[in-house]
């Protein structure tokens, strides 16, 4: 038995307490802000890095769907009376993740980011799989396979890239530089916005041990490629 709703639509949301309403918000404008920009800064310019006709086809196809993650979180959230320049980088204040801000310029960084970002983005939507806000949860439902396939998208190529000469020390390379921005991407420790999240069962787990959790998948995915996570302190992001 639980002692949060079970929210079937978005009438029944509307009469939902206000902290939820207004959790179920920032939970929608990040993510439509964020796939945004990550869509922009990211996918899209590594079309032109892709080295081979069949790369930018597969690159093609992550940019597709990473503009249809924000089209999907941005039409959720218009049904739920958000206005839209809350949900557009270039309109609101918000900023995006920090991760959004490294400048990435070579097809193998973006491989990385892929293969380890894109596994950050997995752990955010197995959360809301289960969330008690159901058009949310079916929305992560809808994205769920594609992320997957975003993460085995780059550790694909990132293997094939260890197989040239040189390849495994460039990946490594680019783990090193970007691995270590990644842990932000789950917020602080003792979170007050992670604990209303957990409160009302829009998340399960504490932003701390989705951290915890990332670094471990991520170490497991990078010792497959015969290679290693950097070290990073994760008590800089204790509250």
């Amino acid at each position: 038995m639980t002692d949060y709703p079970h929210v079937e639509n978005i009438e029944q949301w509307k009469g939902q307490p206000d902290e939820y309403k207004e959790a179920c918000r920032k939970l929608v404008i990040s993510h439509a802000i964020n796939e945004l920009y990550g869509s922009r800064v990211y996918d899209e310019p590594a079309i032109a890095l892709a080295p081979t006709p069949y790369a930018k086809w597969l690159t093609c196809r992550v940019v597709m769907e990473e503009y249809g993650h924000h089209y999907r979180f941005f039409e959720l959230g218009l049904e739920m009376d958000i206005p839209e320049e809350e949900m557009l980088p270039e309109m609101t204040s918000k900023s995006p993740l920090s991760i959004m801000t490294l400048d990435l310029s070579t097809w193998e960084e973006f491989c990385v980011i892929k293969m380890l970002g894109d596994l950050g983005e997995i752990l955010h939507v197995e959360d809301l799989v289960q969330c008690s806000f159901l058009p949310l949860r079916n929305l992560a439902r809808m994205t769920m396979p594609e992320e997957h396939f975003h993460s085995e998208f780059g550790k694909n190529f990132c293997t094939d890239i260890c197989e040239k000469e040189n390849g495994r020390k460039t990946i490594q390379k680019a783990i090193n530089d970007i691995f270590p921005h990644l842990p932000s991407f789950f917020g602080k420790s003792g979170s007050k916005n992670n604990a209303i999240y957990r409160k009302w069962g829009l998340k399960k787990r504490t932003n701390e041990d989705m951290r915890k959790d990332f670094v471990e998948r991520a170490k497991g995915i990078v010792e497959q490629l015969e290679l290693t996570l950097p070290e990073v302190d994760l008590s800089i992001y204790d509250a």
